[in-house]
């Protein structure tokens, strides 16, 4: 009897012992082997074994990429505060299971302290405006500053991210107002440009009609001329004895009754008549004729007192 008590008892030791010797670890991780509290080995993923009641399994380390999300609030250069999100990427080394365990005792908790520092070094020396552009920097100068620190411990950076910055909300309503005024400027500013083109464009164009209707009145005015003079041949011709200035005289009262004519077409016509009897008629005439034949002599005697003058000095 005393003799199976103490195979049983055997028999659960080797047991306990079995038991104790196997332990399996899962796939990117690594568990921390101790004998007597002095690391031994790393355990990889699988099955392991390790001397039983001598060996302790003391921890496990992951290899995955593992993500720290930090906000920081600081200020910028222009006193405004502001609050970053920091995601920062990182996993162990794998040939540096002794550091990543043993140094730190709370990695995230170094990480988020050397993450506070970096920040709020670099923020402080840029704008508002110049933190949303430099964000990249910000991430940038966050990685190198953890690669340096951490790689120390064991520890690889992977990716250090400027995820958010979120200034404050009067600052964010201010910051709308701003924009908002810029486009209406802008707006305004292409509006009175496009209303200067109009200006421009419908000003050329004027110009362009007066240039051409011009050109068609000295047109018109040539074939006149043309005409008249084809006219005064014609009726000198046909009717011998006649002066040019009785067949300008004639034309003048064809002109001016078809001149009538049209005026008596346009009921809104508010032209001043002149009296309209053969006599009235060739007084008129008469008196564009004395006009410019007045004209003319005057300018040959100023001529003619401009040459004298000229000839005594």
């Amino acid at each position: 009897m005393a003799a199976l008590i103490v195979l049983g008892v055997i028999i659960i030791i080797l047991l306990l012992a079995l038991f104790n010797a196997i332990f399996v670890v899962e796939q990117q991780t690594v568990a921390i082997v101790a004998r007597f509290g002095k690391f031994i080995r790393g355990g990889t993923a699988g099955i392991n074994i390790k001397i039983p009641f001598v060996d302790f399994v003391v921890g496990r380390v992951s290899l995955r990429v593992l993500q720290l999300d930090v906000p920081v609030e600081t200020k910028t250069k222009d006193n405004v505060f502001i609050k970053l999100g920091i995601s920062v990427q990182y996993r162990v080394k794998p040939d540096r299971i002794y550091d990543a365990f043993y140094r730190l005792s709370d990695p995230n908790a170094q990480i988020t302290s050397f993450i506070f520092d970096v920040v709020r070094a670099q923020v402080p020396k840029l704008i508002l405006d110049d933190v949303f552009e430099k964000k990249d920097n910000i991430a940038v100068a966050v990685k190198s500053e953890l690669a340096e620190q951490m790689g120390e411990f064991g520890y690889d950076i992977i990716k250090a991210l400027v995820t958010d910055i979120d200034p404050d909300a009067k600052v964010k309503v201010a910051m709308n107002e701003i924009n908002e005024q810029q486009r209406l400027r802008m707006a305004a500013e292409q509006k009175g440009e496009a209303a200067k083109i109009l200006r421009v464009k419908k000003a050329e164009a004027e110009a362009e009609s007066l240039r051409l209707q011009g050109k068609g009145i000295a047109e018109q005015r040539k074939a006149i001329v043309e005409g008249l003079k084809e006219s005064i041949g014609e009726f000198q011709q046909s009717i011998p004895g006649t002066s040019a200035s009785d067949v300008m005289n004639l034309v003048l009262v064809t002109q001016y009754y078809d001149a009538l004519k049209e005026i008596g077409a346009n009921n809104k016509s508010n032209t001043l008549l002149l009296p309209s009897t053969p006599d009235g008629t060739k007084a008129f005439a008469n008196l564009i004729q004395n006009s410019i034949l007045g004209g003319n002599a005057a300018t040959q005697m100023l001529h003619e007192n401009i040459n004298a003058d000229s000839e005594e000095n």
